[in-house]
């Protein structure tokens, strides 16, 4: 098997199938078509199938002309009909793994497709999970699943593993394509034929783990990383706040060490899909093992409080000018999780915006990047344009988000007050109305 495969990888005559096409799956099945393999893409929401197979994009990382050419050379096409797996020998599996009510791991969308994949596998395929998650996934929830379902043996008659995503939308240098790659298999021959396949298709390094738990520790242990270090810039910036001390000073500062220092940085919270989750799924499954994640769940706790404490914060700003939380006009700018994108996944901007409104706050924001966005079932629609009028009409102005777009010159000169969580107006010489984080 391992060696019929890596002669279809090296012709080109595999037929990938990607399941799941949000901002992994896709942007992952058009290098997969770009790199020469016929590529089909599998999602349950069929507005996704449709936009695929019309050549439409709706993912920012993808380019349009790319998506538009290959779907139109029949390269890639996407479907919801999972019979159509039987036709594949390569299957990436990339869908969401969410939190569920008790900031618990909720594998429900992982389960629901390994189940659909295993009814229609067939012998000599590559089933690959993308989908970050726990460590153990692979091997003690999907193999059962893949096994019984098809009555094949992992192994013998199909490849398993696991390698995790790693894609930062916005990000203009790091793409799917030039991101190097962990991959772990069940056996060193899955390991052999998954790297193979996606040496095949990116222009990155393959690292070879050696089992699909060490890939999936791994990708927790890159956002839990970032997490802790993003909680000490917060919990910093909240003891400089106490000591009058300006924290982006400090940092940059600090950032003039050539060794041993990375510079991280405040705001109001943690957005995306993997950094605020990450540390959950590690600290669920450590309870396992009887293991108490003492530092981690520390950053999580500070972390997830900034929301409230920026609202304390506004709060504060607005008693100098004699105001109160209550009936006060606020607007915040920006509900994407970061800059530059218009995801607003986990965004802690739309958990300040909700604690305002909790408030008494009359609440309304403006996004360059989103014109509205749907919380708890309800849409909630943002402004559509800002100016010098619609600035000096609220109490406060809040930047939650550092669009690059947006005309900061313009809102110091006419804002009645400015809080600043992300030090977007740091090139702002007036700095009289301006309070960071």
């Amino acid at each position: 098997m391992k060696e019929e495969l890596l002669k279809k990888i090296k012709e080109k005559s595999i037929i990938a199938g990607v399941v799941g096409l949000g901002y992994v799956g896709l942007p992952l099945a058009v290098e997969k078509a770009k790199a020469g393999f016929k590529t089909i893409g599998f999602d349950v929401q069929e507005s996704k199938v449709k936009s695929v197979n019309a050549g439409e994009n709706y993912i920012g990382d993808v380019v349009d002309s790319d998506l538009e050419k290959l779907v139109q050379t029949g390269k890639l096409s996407a479907t919801s009909d999972f019979s159509f797996i039987k036709d594949v020998d390569f299957i990436a599996i990339c869908v969401p793994t969410p939190l569920d009510s008790h900031q618990q791991p909720d594998i429900t969308y992982v389960k629901s497709s390994a189940e659909a994949i295993s009814k229609n596998l067939s012998k000599n395929t590559i089933v690959v999970l993308e989908s970050t998650t726990y460590p153990g996934t692979t091997e003690e929830l999907l193999k059962p699943i893949l096994e019984n379902g098809s009555g094949l043996k992992c192994g013998t008659d199909f490849y398993l593993g696991f390698s995790p995503e790693r894609v930062d939308p916005g990000n203009a240098i790091y793409k799917t394509k030039n991101t190097p790659k962990v991959v772990g298999g069940i056996g060193s021959d899955a390991v052999d034929v998954i790297a193979a396949m996606y040496e095949a298709v990116l222009d990155s390094d393959v690292f070879k783990a050696t089992s699909p738990a060490v890939a999936e520790m791994e990708k927790i242990l890159e956002n839990t990383y970032r997490n802790i270090n993003i909680g000490l810039a917060n919990e910093m910036a909240m003891l400089c706040d106490k000591m009058d001390i300006d924290y982006w000073e400090v940092v940059d500062a600090a950032s003039t060490k050539p060794y041993g220092f990375q510079p991280f940085y405040p705001g109001p919270g943690l957005g995306g899909h993997c950094i605020p989750l990450d540390p959950y799924y590690l600290s669920w499954k450590a309870r396992e093992y009887g293991f108490h994640t003492s530092m981690i769940e520390s950053s999580m706790m500070i972390n997830d409080k900034m929301p409230e404490y920026c609202v304390d914060r506004a709060a504060r700003i607005l008693n100098k000018n004699k105001k109160s939380l209550n009936g006060s006009s606020i607007l915040v700018l920006g509900v994407a999780y970061k800059a530059d994108i218009d995801d607003y996944r986990e965004s802690p901007a739309i958990e300040v915006i909700n604690i305002l409104n909790s408030t008494g706050a009359k609440v309304d924001f403006y996004d360059s990047y989103i014109n509205s966005y749907k919380h708890n079932g309800n849409i909630n629609m943002g402004l559509k344009e800002i100016n010098a009028n619609t600035i000096g009409k609220y109490d406060l102005v809040i930047i939650t988000t550092a669009h690059t777009n947006v005309d900061y010159d313009m809102i110091s000169k006419y804002a009645v007050a400015i809080f600043d969580t992300k030090n977007a107006m740091k090139k702002i010489k007036n700095r009289e109305k301006i309070e960071v984080l």
